[in-house]
Formats: C-alpha cells, sequence, structure tokens
C-alpha cells in the first residue's frame, strides 16, 4: 500500500550531473530502507544507492565518489544526486522503499517500487 513516485530524470550531457527525487505515499508507516536501482536494456536491475532510516548509506562500487544519496523523513523522501555523469549511467532509475534496511537488498527485492525514470547521459 506504499507507492513511490520519482521524479528528476532527463537527458544530460557526459560530465553533467542530475538529481532524483523518490516521494513515498499511503500507508507509509514503519518504512526503513529507502533507495534506488537502475537497469539498462538487455541487463540485470542492480542496486545503485541505498539509505537506511537511521542514515547508514551504501553505494555501488560504480557510483562511488560520483553519487551521493539522502532522506529526508519528515517528507517520506528520498534523493539521489548525481554527478559527473558518464554515458553508461543511462537507464531507467527505479525508486524503492522498504520496511526492512537496504542492507538486506543484496538478497531480496525491496517491499515496494516506483515506476521509473529516465536517464540518458550523451556522449
Amino acid at each position: 500500500q506504499v507507492q513511490p513516485v520519482e521524479s528528476g530524470g532527463g537527458l544530460v550531457q557526459a560530465g553533467g550531473s542530475l538529481r532524483l527525487s523518490c516521494a513515498a505515499s499511503g500507508s507509509i508507516f514503519n518504512i526503513n530502507g529507502m533507495g534506488w536501482h537502475r537497469q539498462a536494456p538487455g541487463k540485470q536491475r542492480e542496486l545503485v544507492a541505498g539509505i537506511s532510516s537511521d542514515g547508514r548509506a551504501n553505494y555501488a562500487d560504480f557510483v562511488k565518489g560520483r553519487f551521493t544519496i539522502s532522506r529526508d523523513n519528515s517528507k517520506n523522501s528520498v534523493y539521489l544526486q548525481m554527478n559527473s555523469l558518464k554515458p553508461e549511467d543511462t537507464a531507467v532509475y527505479y525508486c524503492a522503499t522498504d520496511t526492512y534496511p537496504c542492507s538486506t537488498w543484496s538478497t531480496r527485492d525491496p517491499d515496494y517500487w516506483g515506476q521509473g525514470t529516465q536517464v540518458t547521459v550523451s556522449s
């Protein structure tokens, strides 16, 4: 009964920046993990970054030093600041929320998924 809604995707030149936002609505009690996955055509969906209710964040190796995840619990929102974007970052980015910490996402799917927002990085 939780519906995450993403915004902020678009077209950007390599080296540029985008900021993704996600707000969760509905029955949002006991939300712990929030974060982002992405999926490029022909590839598996992969974790980009997650952040748990205690503020602990984790990142995929391919975005460390470039992306920053944050959250605002009062707004039930999570954000992804993406800097130094590369063409290989092109994908549909999906917001996810969970009643469990995002550290569990290596072995299970999040409880709730958004519909995704397209990020395209040109060379």
